[in-house]
C-alpha cells in the first residue's frame, strides 16, 4: 500500500539524527505525500547520508541501474534529495527534514503546504531544537570581535567565506513561508548564502540560486547586519556550505528560542555585555536589534540577560555611546562544535538514542 511507504519514509526520517516525530493527526505523513510520489519515497529510503554515484547505489541496493540516474536527478531537482553534478559524474545522498528537504522546497511552496508545515512546527520544533548538538552556530558580527585572535575559524564569517570557491544567494524560505501566510517580514528576503569549495557549482543550479561573487557575498552579509539579521551557520567546525541571515519573526531556530523557551537552541561562544554607567537608556539595542529578547531595562539603563543572549553582536553596532561589547564566554561555558557534518550526525544520534548507522 502507498500509505505504508509514507510511514516507512517518516520512520526513516525520524531514525536519522535530526528526527521527524510522529503526531496523532498524521500531519507529518500529509507533508510527505505533498512532496514525494510513492516510488520516490521508496527510493529515498534506499539512500544514505553520504554521497554515492548511481552505480554505487545500484550495487548496494540491487536496484536496476537502468534509469536510476535520471530518477535520482529528478528527485534532486524536486528538492527531495541532495545532488552534485561534476559534469563527468553525479553524486546523490538523502537529506533529513531539516536542514534539508524542507529548505529545498523553496521553489514548490504553496499556501496549503506552508500551513501544514506550520501545523507540524510545534511537534518537530520541540524535539529538534531541544536536542544537542544544536543545528546552528552563531557567527558574530565580525567587526565586533575585539579580541579577534581568540576567535576560531568557524566563529569568523570571513573565514567561512574565504574557504569558498563559488557562491550563491537565494530567498530565505522562512521569510517566504511567512509571506505566503500573510505575515510578510519587512527585512530583506534574498539573504540566504550558499558556499561551495568547487568553482562554478551554482551555474544552472536546479534550485534557482543566483550565482554571485565573493564580494557580493560580503555585501549580502553587510546588508543583513544593517537590517538586524543574525548570521548563523552549521554547528560544526569544517565544511560549511551556507550562512543563514535570520530574524525572530520568521526563522524557525530563533522562533524556537522565543516561542518555546528553548534558550540553548543555538550554539554560541560569545555574549554581549553592557556598561551600565555608560548606557544612556535609548533602548535601541533592546527594541530594534536583539532578536531573542535578551536585553531589558533596569533602573534607567539596559542589561543583558546572560541565559538568553546568543552573542550575535547586532546590538553593538547601533550603540551610539559604545556601551556594549562582545566578550568570549568562560572556557567551561563554551561547547566546541563537532568536527564536521558526519561527526555531528554521530553525536546527535548518540544523544537522541537512535541507530542511524544504516544510513551513514
Amino acid at each position: 500500500m502507498a500509505e505504508d511507504i509514507y510511514k516507512k519514509l517518516a520512520n526513516v526520517l525520524d531514525t536519522l539524527p535530526n528526527g521527524y516525530p510522529a503526531t496523532e493527526s498524521g500531519i507529518e505523513l500529509k507533508i510527505l505525500k505533498k512532496i514525494f510520489e510513492p516510488d520516490e519515497a521508496d527510493l529515498f529510503c534506499d539512500l544514505k547520508l553520504s554521497f554515492e554515484t548511481p552505480e554505487q547505489i545500484s550495487r548496494r541496493t540491487g536496484r536496476s541501474l537502468d534509469g536510476l540516474s535520471g530518477k535520482l536527478t529528478t528527485m534532486w531537482h524536486k528538492g527531495q534529495i541532495f545532488g552534485v553534478d561534476f559534469g563527468t559524474a553525479k553524486l546523490f545522498k538523502m537529506m533529513p527534514w531539516v536542514f534539508g528537504i524542507y529548505e529545498f522546497q523553496l521553489k514548490h511552496l504553496t499556501r496549503e503546504f506552508v500551513e501544514m508545515v506550520e501545523e507540524y512546527m510545534p511537534y518537530f520544533g520541540m524535539q529538534f531544537f531541544s536536542n544537542k548538538p544544536q543545528l546552528m552556530h552563531i557567527v558574530p558580527v565580525e567587526q565586533e570581535l575585539k579580541n579577534s585572535q581568540e576567535a576560531m575559524p568557524y566563529e569568523r564569517v570571513s573565514s567561512i567565506i574565504e574557504k569558498g570557491l563559488s557562491f550563491a544567494v537565494n530567498d530565505c524560505i522562512c521569510k517566504k513561508e511567512k509571506e505566503l501566510l500573510g505575515e510578510a517580514c519587512d527585512r530583506p528576503m534574498e539573504v540566504c548564502l550558499a558556499i561551495a569549495p568547487v568553482p562554478g557549482i551554482f551555474d544552472n543550479h536546479p534550485f534557482g540560486a543566483k550565482p554571485i561573487t565573493k564580494e557580493e557575498a560580503y555585501e549580502v552579509l553587510r546588508k543583513s547586519e544593517e537590517a538586524g539579521l543574525v548570521h548563523m551557520t552549521s554547528n560544526f567546525q569544517n565544511g560549511h556550505i551556507y550562512i543563514c541571515n535570520c530574524c525572530s519573526c520568521c526563522c524557525g531556530v530563533l522562533r524556537a528560542i522565543n516561542e518555546y523557551g528553548i534558550s540553548e537552541g543555538v550554539n554560541s561562544s560569545y555574549i554581549a555585555q553592557i556598561e551600565t554607567d555608560t548606557c544612556v537608556g535609548c533602548g535601541i539595542c533592546a527594541d530594534e536589534r536583539c532578536q531573542v529578547h535578551a536585553i531589558e531595562e533596569d533602573d534607567g539603563a539596559y542589561v543583558v540577560l546572560k541565559d538568553r543572549c546568543i552573542g550575535c553582536g547586532l546590538c553593538i553596532s547601533t550603540c551610539q555611546v559604545e556601551a556594549i561589547s562582545l566578550v568570549r564566554k568562560n572556557p567551561e561555558d563554551i561547547v566546541k562544535p563537532p568536527v564536521d557534518e558526519m561527526d555531528w550526525y554521530k553525536k546527535r544520534s548518540e544523544i537522541r538514542g537512535v541507530d542511524a548507522g544504516t544510513y551513514m
